[in-house]
């Protein structure tokens, strides 16, 4: 198979192929893989400043909705309450993944809900394909809430948490 190695650890086509698709597909802007010896690294277009944050441009105004029925949940005479309107700027999941707050189980959480950050620091991971990608903040601010349990499965898009941007 003329320049392709016969180790275990190299990369077959079809694998680079699919990587590709998925790099394409999900907007990933950098990918690096390490297996054993080999190391394979797409890169695409500019990424931005933070390459794993998807960002929108707009802080938005997000109603938190009650997980179950609030006529069901609530006891009979009890009116049903509603959650606060939270405003700030949205930090959504810019992939399909399992959102984790800690990098081990181990260890504190990233950050915890009133935490100040500066734009740059690490908040969470997601984990797309046993690949952890680190979410980074993309304002200064203060974490105001956190959206998601640690453990729990994100889609694309997904808000994560709400930071109030610092002047």
């Amino acid at each position: 198979m003329g320049n392709e190695s016969h180790t275990s650890d190299a990369f077959a086509i079809d694998e680079v192929r699919e990587l590709l698709k998925l790099v394409k597909e999900n907007e990933i802007h950098e990918l690096t893989i390490e297996r054993g010896e080999s190391r394979l690294r797409i890169k695409r277009g500019h990424a931005p400043v933070a390459p794993v944050m998807m960002q929108s441009s707009m802080p938005h105004m997000m109603q938190m909705q009650p997980a179950a029925n609030p006529v069901a949940a609530a006891p009979a005479g009890t009116p049903a309450v509603s959650e606060p309107i939270i405003s700030g700027h949205t930090i959504t999941s810019p992939m399909v993944g399992t959102y984790y707050a800690t990098p081990t189980p181990k260890d504190p959480p990233f950050v915890n809900e009133g935490d100040s950050v500066k734009s740059g620091d690490r908040l969470c991971i997601v984990e797309a394909m046993k690949m952890m990608n680190e979410i980074e903040s993309d304002v200064s601010g203060r974490i105001i809430k956190i959206l998601v349990k640690n453990g729990q499965p994100v889609e694309f898009g997904q808000p994560l948490m709400i930071i109030e941007p610092t002047a």
